[in-house]
């Protein structure tokens, strides 16, 4: 039993580092397409319109093949036909548009947020409180990065980037812990 229980835990032991070193293999390829998203976030917004506005397109003709196929009974199939393949084509030709529309609402947001949270900084300084000038630091910077958000139009698609580089990295380090850890774990 000691053999079987100790051979058990060395096939779990070859699956948990396997399924490590495939999961690290994702991480770099989030961390090279977060880089892409920072580099050159245009090029990677063209390339997912193109490919979300041909889905569209391709969902919306088969939608309109299984209207023609039902003998034009169904008339929902050629109403979502229609609708798939004009949002398909909005999406595929006016994807600058609604990125930027996106991208001003979200700086417009944090621009009102740091403003309230100025506001907030007042009151604490009335207070005499300690963390007035950390809220006036915080404000600043939010009011900064949604003016920076609302000047640069690839800036979204960059701080995602940046996200994602960031989450790839760090995944990479808990997988590395992990592996190194592993006989620890099944012990």
């Amino acid at each position: 039993m000691f053999f079987l229980l100790n051979k058990e835990g060395i096939y779990m032991e070859k699956f948990l580092k396997k399924s490590s070193w495939t999961d690290m293999i994702v991480s770099i390829l989030f961390i090279l397409f977060g880089i892409m998203l920072i580099t050159r976030p245009e090029v990677i917004m063209s390339m997912i319109s193109i490919l979300l506005g041909v889905i569209c397109i391709i969902m919306g003709a088969l939608k309109g093949i299984d209207y023609f196929a039902s003998g034009k009974t169904d008339n929902y199939l050629l109403a979502i036909a229609i609708v798939a393949i004009i949002a398909g084509i909005i999406i595929m030709f006016c994807a600058d548009i609604i990125l930027s529309v996106f991208r001003i609402l979200i700086a417009l947001w944090i621009i009102y947020s740091g403003i309230m949270n100025l506001q907030t900084t007042i009151v604490w300084k009335d207070y005499k409180s300690k963390l007035w000038f950390l809220t006036l630091f915080l404000s600043i910077v939010m009011i900064l990065g949604g003016i920076y958000i609302l000047v640069n139009n690839g800036a979204v698609l960059q701080i995602v980037g940046t996200i994602i580089v960031a989450y790839g990295i760090i995944d990479i380090m808990e997988r590395i812990i992990f592996i190194k850890k592993i006989d620890t774990y099944l012990d």
